[in-house]
């Protein structure tokens, strides 16, 4: 078992993201020529139970009967759960040896996803994970309730899958001369992931000589790395200009800092990284 920090931490449930999730890490996987670690959460029963509402709420006279018929219900849906898990885990593998992938292994753990993750993240070189997760309303366009947590608090890279997996060739880093994409121009740089793909570097901003240094700075630097860059700076709102090059250039994967403001700005007004992970179709990949 690899004990490096060159895992891909690779997060698998019974949603309809995994086939994806898992095809997004077995293509890091491919070009890093890094293990895969998959990790599969089975959430404990709430304290708020079937049990526990109940208990207060019958007579004493079947109150004995009815909460050890009701503990052993609890006891059958924690082993179907166990069962669930391992079916989960045993397709994940069976996908990834169809790619060629043997190094992989495999992690069923009860408890919590983001403080797994939080644990497990120092062996690792990138989390991958689904936008949204098994108990989602795909009916609107919420986020999973651990991904903005995980996103939030991870240390390394977050890739989030798209819904479905397509051949990665040409990626754009939305560039804002921040920390965390000074960051994720460094990753492209010193990391072979990104060989031989095609780079675009997109700046919103306003259409002045600060900003314009700006960009040029940070193409030169990939370019001095052996990158082709087509570098643009367009006006109008981050969210909105971000969406629609990726749709008119058919970029396959974002890159992007992940929750620049604060947390009480962000809840008052948005963050471009929330409006990013709900509307892009494809891939992206967050740097903090």
């Amino acid at each position: 078992m690899s004990t490096t920090n060159d895992k891909i931490l690779t997060c698998i449930d019974s949603s309809i993201y995994m086939d994806s999730v898992v095809a997004h890490a077995a293509w890091v996987s491919t070009r890093l020529s890094a293990p895969v670690q998959l990790l599969h959460i089975q959430t404990p029963i709430a304290d708020g139970d079937a049990s526990s509402n109940l208990s207060g709420a019958i007579g004493l006279g079947v109150k004995s009967s009815l909460l050890e018929k009701l503990t052993q219900l609890d006891e059958a849906r924690g082993k179907l759960e166990q069962q669930k898990g391992k079916l989960i885990i045993d397709h994940a593998k069976e996908m990834l040896a169809a790619e060629q992938i043997t190094k992989a292994e495999a992690l069923h753990r009860r408890g919590s996803l983001v403080e797994s993750i939080a644990e497990l993240e120092h062996a690792a070189q990138m989390i991958v994970l689904g936008k949204r997760g098994e108990e989602a309303d795909f009916a609107t366009l919420h986020l999973g309730s651990n991904l903005e947590r995980v996103v939030r608090v991870a240390k390394k890279p977050v890739l989030v899958a798209s819904r479905t997996f397509k051949p990665i060739s040409r990626f754009v880093i939305a560039y804002d001369g921040g920390p965390s994409t000074l960051k994720a121009i460094d990753y492209v740089i010193n990391n072979p992931l990104f060989q031989g793909l095609e780079c675009h570097l997109l700046k919103v901003g306003t259409d002045n000589d600060a900003n314009q240094r700006d960009l040029q700075k940070a193409t030169t630097k990939l370019q001095e790395s052996g990158f082709s860059v087509n570098a643009l700076l367009r006006q109008g709102d981050a969210d909105a200009v971000i969406a629609n090059y990726v749709k008119t250039a058919e970029i396959d994967l974002l890159l992007m800092g992940a929750y620049g403001h604060s947390r009480i700005r962000t809840l008052i007004i948005g963050s471009t990284t929330s409006s990013m992970l709900r509307s892009c179709l494809i891939p992206v990949l967050m740097f903090r």
